[in-house]
Order: structure tokens, then C-alpha cells, then sequence
């Protein structure tokens, strides 16, 4: 798709023209306070854009307009077909677009540009257009009756929606939520993280174009606390959906039990077992264990944090990790050859340095890494870190780190690796490597996670529903599945006789 070089990045890099204004009723304004944010480049710490400080009272005009185009019918019922018609095309404005998007997103959020050119842009375009193309072949319901009776069951858009997506993968993220909440029908204020706005903000401009009307899209950056708890206790808002922080999200939930119970779907953290057993394809899973963790700087939420590693081949297979490990060394975001960028902020990178101090004063043994990395000046790089020595019990082993930081523990059999896997709050995702079949499905059944990959990290697509167990949330986002979190279902019966 793309020839560019480091140098070429950089220069359209360069000649970029940001947009910084929020996205209400179909224009982009200023906050009405008139304040506004700097927006930071990962990379070298240097300002990329000014964006709009929105707060409570910009969040008061975006829930009016969305409310105003709901009720008007002209998106909510418009027929699916036609709005298939606008956000498949939204979607091509997307592909159009490409490399602009994937430039943006890697400037906000210091990721390499060959996973914002190739995974990011290209999922959030395909997500779009699946959604749209699937949403005018999902049928209603006619309930088994006799002949003097008629029950219609029907699916009803909720009405007015917030969603709240992450500095992670905020473009991505946004796609999951967009796609099928505005399928069915809804109206979406969109709140992008408010240190990455800068996809959010340009996309909204290309639905415009892609002729979704005004008022049905709005997107307003801002803090999370005031603009935040202003959309998520607002009276006139029917649901809410969150991809983050497990303590966020139950700030969430209890602040939509506060005001009108508006629905609450959530997706949020993890601490995601990736389950080793000696009778693996040992160097395959040492490069996917590696893959799994080092991914966008180990700032996912379905990182393979926790190595769980039968202890017969444990000393083999970290070192087999750790020489894995040195294929994901931090590089400058835009060259094209990067594997790992740059974290997120001096917050981030504080936390990741406090958790690696927290495991030498556990007794962990360091393997690699365990330091920051020279790239860029003024970037927050971090090196591929790998501690063994360590037991499920240990903070670094149950707390979620967000960064380049993987814990190898030792089990026994199946039950006790099962019995580690489980022992965790969180419920998100689990990896298991194993040649035997049977052991596979057995693992597979017992792990208490909503992705379960077998030989695997990070498998599936569109088609299959991603969400968490316990602590790390409910709904799911994805497949036809996420458009149950976006619906309401209403049933109605006729007496014909």
C-alpha cells in the first residue's frame, strides 16, 4: 500500500493540517469557554494542535442536537439500506483518506506507522463497512401464534448514545462503537480520550461528506472528569459505551445509577494469561509470547501479561522469549521498520518505571530490559522488560500495567495452570499453546475469559464478538453481536381474529 519512508513521514508529517475544533451539528466550533488544550506528540513531546477544551456546557448543545436529528427520523428512520448506503461510503471517504489517518494516529498516540497504516485505519475501515453492509440483513422476529394472533418482535434504535473510547487504539475502538451504533439507527456523541482526539475529529468531517446528517454524529474533546460525568449523568442520554479503566468504568456504571439508568456496556481492563505447555511448538510461541506483550508498547488491554509456563521447560522457554524480545526494541514512530513506539505520556512511562521497581523489591528476577530507551529525544520509550521469578500473588502479577512488561510463572499440570489463569479479577482475553488437542478444548472450557486463542495472540476478526468476563467488563463490541448493545427490543401483539 505504501513505499514511504522515514523521511517521507516525516515530511507529510510536516505539511499536515490538524484539526483541533469540536464536531457539533455538522461543524466544527470552538469550545464555548474558548479554551483549549495542547495536543502532544508521544514521539518527541512536541506540540502537534491546539484542540477544543469542551465541557459541560458544549456537552448541553451536543445531547440537544443529537436528541433534535433523532426525533426528526432522519437517520433513526431512515431505512437500513439507505443508511447502509452513507456509512459504506463513509467508509471509502475512510480508504481515501488512509494515510492521512494513519499519519494522525500515530502522532497522538506515538504508535509505529506501519501498525496505524496496516492494522489501526485499515480495521476501522473495514468495521464501518461491515456494519454497514450487515445491517440490512439482520431480520425481525415473528413470534409462533395461532391464526388470530400476531406478535412482532422488533429492534429499536436506544435513542441518543455516548461513546467513550481510549488513547490506545482510538481510532480502531472508535470504529467498533460507531459502526453499529449508528447502524441501527442512533444518534452518537462521540468522547475521544482526551489526550487522542485527532482521528476522532477527522472522521467526522468525512460522515459529513459521506452525507450522514447532521446532528447524528458529534464529537466533543475534553477532560474526562468535567465533559465526561456531564454526558455520562446527562438526563436525556439512553446509553453509554466505554472501552478503558475498570476503576473508570464503575465510575460509569454508578453515575448511570444516579441519573436515569441509561445502559452501560463496558469494556476495560486486563491482566491476560498467555498459557504454555511443554508439548508446544516452543519457538512459534515465543515469538507470539513476545508478540503478545510488546504489541503497541504493551498498551493493550488483551496484552500477554501474565506468561504461564510449564515448569519443566520454564528457564528454555523465557530465554527463547527474552531473545524474541530484542525484535521489539523502541524505534522512531514513523519510520516504517519500527515494531515499537513510543508510550503514551510521562504518566504512563512513570507507571510502567514504578511496577518495574515494584517487582525487583518482589524478588523478581529481571531478564531483560527494565529501562527506558534512547529514540528520540523528549519521547517517552520504554525497552521490552521480562521478569521470571514470579508467582501469581505478586502485585506486578495481579495489577494491570499498560506498558512493555511481562511476568513469567511457573504451573504444574492443566488444573494448576487453569487454577493461575483464573486467579485474577479481570477476564478478558487468554492464549494457549499446546499440540494436543484434547488438552486445548479442555483449557479452552475452563479459562474464564471472553477470547480464548488456541496457537494464537490477538485471533479473530469482525465476525466474532470481543468483550471480558468478571472485572473486565460486559456488552461486547463487534460482530452482529454489538448491535444488541446499540438496541432496544420491543414486542407488540395484534389480536386479528
Amino acid at each position: 500500500m505504501s513505499d514511504l519512508t522515514l523521511a517521507d513521514w516525516q515530511q507529510r508529517a510536516a505539511e499536515l493540517t490538524i484539526e483541533g475544533r469540536a464536531f457539533i451539528n455538522g461543524e466544527y466550533v470552538n469550545a464555548l469557554s474558548g479554551k483549549t488544550t495542547v495536543n502532544i506528540n508521544p514521539a518527541n513531546g512536541q506540540k502537534l494542535a491546539d484542540i477544543a477544551c469542551c465541557g459541560p456546557e458544549d456537552a448541553e448543545i451536543a445531547v440537544k442536537g443529537a436528541r433534535q436529528a433523532y426525533r426528526s427520523g432522519v437517520w433513526s428512520k431512515l431505512a437500513p439500506a439507505e443508511r447502509k448506503k452513507v456509512i459504506v461510503r463513509w467508509a471509502n471517504l475512510l480508504e481515501t483518506h488512509q494515510q492521512d489517518l494513519a499519519l494522525l494516529e500515530s502522532l497522538d498516540c506515538g504508535k509505529p506507522i506501519s501498525d496505524t497504516l496496516y492494522v489501526d485505519s485499515a480495521s476501522a475501515i473495514n468495521t464501518l463497512r461491515w456494519n454497514g453492509e450487515a445491517v440490512d440483513k439482520v431480520y425481525d422476529e415473528i413470534a409462533p401464534t395461532g391464526p388470530g394472533e400476531l406478535g412482532l418482535v422488533t429492534r429499536m434504535p436506544l435513542g441518543v448514545v455516548v461513546a467513550i473510547v481510549p488513547w490506545n487504539f482510538p481510532l480502531a475502538t472508535t470504529a467498533w462503537k460507531l459502526g453499529p451504533a449508528l447502524a441501527v439507527g442512533n444518534s452518537v456523541i462521540l468522547k475521544p480520550a482526551s489526550n487522542t482526539p485527532l482521528t476522532a475529529l477527522r472522521i467526522a468531517g468525512l460522515a459529513k461528506e459521506a452525507g450522514l446528517p447532521d446532528g447524528v454524529l458529534q464529537v466533543l474533546p475534553g477532560p474526562g472528569g468535567s465533559l465526561g460525568e456531564a454526558l455520562a449523568m446527562h438526563m436525556d442520554i439512553d446509553g453509554q459505551t466505554f472501552t478503558g479503566s475498570t476503576p473508570v468504568g464503575k465510575l460509569l456504571m454508578e453515575y448511570s445509577a444516579k441519573s436515569n439508568l441509561k445502559r452501560t456496556f463496558l469494556e476495560l481492563g486486563g491482566k491476560s494469561p498467555n498459557i504454555v505447555f511443554a508439548d508446544a511448538d516452543l519457538d512459534k510461541a515465543a515469538k507470539m509470547a513476545a508478540m503478545a506483550i510488546f504489541y503497541n508498547q504493551g498498551e493493550t488491554c488483551t496484552a500477554g501479561s501474565r506468561l504461564l509456563v510449564e515448569e519443566s521447560i520454564i528457564d528454555e522457554f523465557v530465554a527463547k522469549v527474552a531473545e524474541a524480545a530484542k525484535a521489539h526494541m523502541p524505534g522512531n514512530p514513523l519510520d516504517p521498520s519500527t515494531v515499537m513506539g513510543a508510550l503514551i505520556d510521562k504518566k504512563q512511562f512513570d507507571t510502567v518505571e514504578y511496577y518495574v521497581d515494584v517487582a525487583r523489591k518482589e524478588g523478581a528476577e529481571l531478564v531483560c530490559g527494565g529501562k527506558a530507551a534512547q529514540v528520540v529525544a523528549g519521547g517517552y520509550y520504554y525497552e521490552p522488560t521480562i521478569f521470571k521469578g514470579v508467582n501469581n500473588q505478586m502485585q506486578v502479577a495481579q495489577e494491570e500495567v499498560f506498558g512493555p512488561v511481562l511476568v513469567a510463572i511457573p504451573f504444574k499440570d492443566e488444573a494448576d495452570a487453569v487454577a493461575i489463569a483464573n486467579d485474577s479479577i479481570y477476564g478478558l482475553a487468554c492464549g494457549i499453546w499446546t499440540n494436543n488437542l484434547g488438552r486445548a478444548h479442555r483449557v479452552a472450557a475452563e479459562i474464564e475469559a471472553g477470547s480464548v486463542w488456541v496457537n494464537n495472540y490477538f485471533g479473530g476478526d469482525i465476525t466474532v464478538p470481543f468483550g471480558g468476563f468478571k472485572q473486565s467488563g460486559n456488552g461486547r463490541d463487534k460482530s452482529l453481536h454489538a448491535f444488541d448493545d446499540y438496541s432496544e427490543l420491543k414486542s407488540t401483539w395484534f389480536d386479528i381474529s
